[in-house]
């Protein structure tokens, strides 16, 4: 499960981020605004997973994974009327890398919370008064 949680943190990530080069939007305005929701998330998540999802965060960045990031936001940068070649190429491994940190603690909160809420219901198999 935690495999398909990273891909899919960074299949999201780097959609931001190419929707972002398309569009023209602000990358600080952007990125900050993610990682304030994973300020927000770690807020909320079980600490002993906040280590691991910030981790996992880090193996984004391999030696296969940054070249390709790189070349296809340096490609869609250089396409696209108007972009930094630069700023956009590396920009994207930003977003990339804090996909799956979002995904791993909004993931650990729904579980957290599920839980909670499944605590709080009362026993079916409990006998029942009447």
């Amino acid at each position: 499960m935690l495999r398909i949680l990273v891909a899919c943190g960074v299949a999201v990530g780097i959609g931001v981020g190419v929707l972002r080069i398309l569009t023209g939007g602000s990358f600080v305005a952007i990125i900050i605004g993610l990682y304030l929701l994973a300020l927000f998330l770690l807020l909320l998540a079980p600490k002993d997973l906040v280590p691991l999802s910030f981790d996992l965060g880090g193996v984004t960045t391999s030696e296969i994974t940054v070249p390709l990031i790189t070349a296809l936001g340096i490609g869609l940068a250089t396409a696209t009327p108007g972009r930094d070649m630069l700023m956009d190429g590396f920009g994207l491994i930003a977003f990339a890398s804090v996909g799956p940190v979002i995904a791993v603690l909004a993931y650990a909160c729904v579980v957290r919370f599920a839980a909670t809420a499944r605590a709080r219901e009362p026993s079916s198999t409990s006998p029942k008064e009447t």
